[in-house]
């Protein structure tokens, strides 16, 4: 089998614990740019507004455009890393990723901005799925790799729930075009630590690309998240019912497609396996939740309460001071148990009880007694998560890592889209009731994901 030019096979001996080390350095660095990116913004968006006369709905394209491309894009990431070599694949992914945050940084309109970050997007979607690819192919041992998994999560625990906090130092001291200015050193030294350190899995190079169920399923998940951005904000209109209908039918479309193409991007067949199926639907719960939660709570901070920027990262730091133990340990509780099934559950009900606990006390009660309910919500997203992408990839044979992150990733990111617009229209008015059935429904999407790891996750294939 072929394998990227000039990097050896990571399955010779030659591969060492340091080169895996620097590996693991290098892939986290880059899918920490990454995730910080989906949540950097938020708290930039307020001086964003005031220098480049923004209105409401172009702010919300800022974050949501990157979301959505990003969600619509993993599915095509994954396959492109399983053809054409997850290495190069992560290497072309984090180099859009860079020059895109440079076209943000130095947007003169909020038009460029948004195109810009969609442009993010499709780095973001080509490089994550690339990420696991090359954590799977490093460790092939299974109670190795479910720590470097958890070690990968953590990152992106402390990158999602950091980029409030650091957005608004940034906003503070140097302006919020340093939100992204930010990510050029971070993405160039990822870059150069995999171009020296990170070795290539085999490319299957004989493997057709589907292109049909590309287009078809990119179609389906852009309409089904503009049907919840447009819907959340306007209501139900002309343009929702379209988009409603567009992603019936390409979703329709791409099962069709599916199951008569002779090299399917996404062979149908795997979500036969309860496991599998079960922690893809678990990825997308927790994402709905945790994002949601991430987005309205900053809103409430910020609207509601009147604080500043800055004073809104601090107040968010709680959840970023548990995500990095929490998925650590996630990783080593995994592989001290032989099974992601019971750190997934712990996981889903401690978030689910902070989601909740939040709802029930928030606008009642001073801040200093939403810092438990805050810290359960961080740890639980942050204990749940590398569990879950455990039992999606390796439920899949190793020829099939990319696909099966692209699922994963496709499948959270999504769910952040959703929370994102379903959770921000509900508190976006900014009366409190809208605010505590928005964070409800986060909790209650944890505890689903919890019955759902019930019955599916270790179950055998029927």
């Amino acid at each position: 089998m072929a394998t990227e030019t000039g990097t050896p096979d990571i399955s010779t001996p030659r591969t060492s614990a340091r080169i895996l080390s620097f590996a693991l350095v290098a892939v986290c660095t880059g899918y920490f740019m990454v995730i910080l990116d989906s949540t950097i913004v938020n708290v930039a968006l307020p001086a964003l507004r005031t220098d480049l006369r923004a209105g409401v709905n172009a702010l919300q394209w800022v974050v949501d455009g990157y979301l959505l491309v990003l969600a619509a894009g993993l599915l095509s990431g994954g396959a492109l890393a399983d053809r054409f070599g997850a290495r190069r694949v992560f290497q072309a992914g984090l180099g859009v990723f860079v020059a895109a945050s440079l076209g943000c940084g130095l947007a003169p309109g909020i038009s460029l901005l948004v195109l810009a970050r969609v442009a993010q997007g499709a780095g973001a979607a080509l490089s994550v799925p690339a990420s696991l690819a090359l954590l799977r192919a490093a460790y092939a041992d299974r109670t190795t790799r479910a720590r470097a998994v958890g070690v990968w999560g953590g990152i992106a625990g402390v990158a999602a729930a950091g980029g409030p906090l650091l957005g608004g130092v940034l906003v503070a001291e140097v302006g919020w075009r340093w939100v992204f200015f930010v990510n050029v050193p971070i993405g160039l030294a990822a870059m150069a630590l995999t171009q020296r350190y990170v070795p290539a899995p085999r490319a299957q190079t004989g493997r057709g690309l589907d292109p049909a169920g590309q287009i078809i399923g990119v179609t389906a998940l852009t309409a089904l998240a503009l049907t919840m951005i447009e819907g959340g904000r306007s209501g139900v209109d002309a343009l929702v019912a379209a988009g409603a209908l567009v992603f019936v039918l390409a979703a329709a479309g791409f099962v069709a497609v599916e199951r008569r193409v002779r090299a399917p991007m996404l062979p149908l067949g795997l979500f036969r396996a309860p496991t599998f199926a079960g922690g893809t639907a678990v990825g997308l719960l927790i994402n709905l939740g945790f994002y949601g939660e991430l987005f309205v709570v900053n809103l409430y901070f910020q609207q509601t309460l009147h604080y500043s920027a800055l004073r809104a990262g601090l107040a968010l730091l709680p959840q970023m001071g548990v995500v990095a133990a929490g998925s650590w340990l996630s990783g080593r509780f995994t592989a001290r148990v032989g099974s992601p099934r019971p750190t997934m559950l712990i996981g889903l009900v401690t978030g689910g009880a902070g989601l909740l606990g939040l709802a029930a006390a928030v606008g009642h009660v001073p801040y200093p007694l939403l810092v438990l309910p805050l810290m359960a919500t961080g740890f639980g997203m942050a204990f749940t998560m590398p569990a879950a992408t455990t039992t999606v990839t390796d439920g899949v044979p190793g020829e099939r890592a990319g696909l099966a992150s692209g699922v994963i990733n496709a499948s959270r990111q999504t769910g952040g889209v959703i929370g994102v617009a379903l959770l921000g229209a509900l508190a976006g008015a900014g009366a409190l009731a809208g605010l505590y059935t928005a964070l409800a429904i986060a909790g209650l999407a944890f505890l689903a994901g919890a019955l759902i790891t019930l019955r599916t996750v270790d179950r055998a294939m029927p």
